[in-house]
């Protein structure tokens, strides 16, 4: 029986060009931390590279991904009329931008553009759109062992969903490909999530070493990021696509670690920022 660490060299050799991400979550599992890798070529969803990808971990604000799937679906199909007009309900305590507004009750449009950034407008635009709906809807997208459990709230309690969300590294990898290549729902749904999380392009993790705009979708390097970050306390995950001059890829990375220290953080921000200089190698 091989020991841990063989296995661990053994998926780096596998893996080749994305060895260093692989001993990059290594390092955090011997730590104590739990990780969860999957990247795939966008053309054919060849396997690069994969860690734990079929277990379900906390992956907080990745699970708006879905949601704003349904809700384009939705909005496509005449269910749900994108003018109409939904009210801000009970404050989710997060941070975000609507409650910075005057206004208290916008379009639901306007709620999926403001949804991946901001909580109150994803809790607004889920209890209009219909956790049940969005429950069908990950199993829609092939994604049975991932699922939004709540909506989000600051704070937990006992008779409270331990998380907002969970899902496995395969399944939001798949999802992503799913938007990029237009299978999310179908091509006009596609086109408008990506559209909606473009708006709040996150380069704070996988995407620092792409060096995007990420106020703009133009590129002067044919590099095209789609992706979406989850962070709560001692949960990293992001799921994304990314493609270039070379191919294309889909990703999803998940750690969940103790966040005790600044230096605890940016270990764990460190694995992100190495897969994304591998996924701009096999890319760009």
């Amino acid at each position: 029986m091989s020991s841990p660490r063989e296995s661990w060299r053994s998926r780096r050799r596998a893996a080749g060009a994305f060895a260093g991400t692989l001993a990059a979550l290594e390092a955090l599992t011997a730590a104590g931390a739990r990780v969860a890798l999957h990247v795939e070529t966008l053309d054919r969803a060849a396997v690069l590279a994969r860690e734990g990808d079929d277990d379900p971990m906390p992956v907080a604000g990745l699970g708006v991904v879905p949601l704003l799937v349904e809700a384009a679906v939705q909005f496509g199909a005449g269910e749900l009329d994108p003018l109409e007009l939904a009210a801000r309900d009970e404050l989710s305590g997060l941070p975000g931008i609507w409650r910075r507004l005057h206004a208290d009750r916008l379009p639901l449009g306007d709620l999926a553009a403001l949804a991946p950034a901001d909580a109150d407008a994803a809790n607004a635009l889920l209890a209009r759109v219909g956790l049940e709906r969005v429950t069908r809807r990950f199993v829609a997208l092939g994604m049975p062992r991932s699922a939004l459990l709540d909506r989000f709230r600051a704070h937990r309690g006992p008779d409270d969903a331990p998380h907002v969300a969970i899902g496995t590294a395969r399944e939001f990898a798949g999802l992503f490909r799913a938007v990029a290549t237009g299978r999310a729902g179908h091509p006009g749904a596609s086109a408008q999530v990506a559209e909606w999380l473009g708006l709040h392009r996150d380069l704070g993790l996988v995407g620092a070493a792409t060096g995007v705009d990420p106020l703009s979708s133009d590129d002067r390097h044919r590099l095209l990021l789609v992706n979406r970050t989850g962070r709560a306390q001692g949960v990293r995950a992001e799921a994304g696509a990314l493609t270039g001059p070379n191919g294309g890829a889909a990703y999803a990375l998940i750690v969940e670690f103790d966040d005790a220290g600044v230096l605890h953080r940016d270990r764990a921000h460190e694995a992100f920022r190495v897969l994304g200089r591998e996924l701009m190698e096999h890319t760009a």
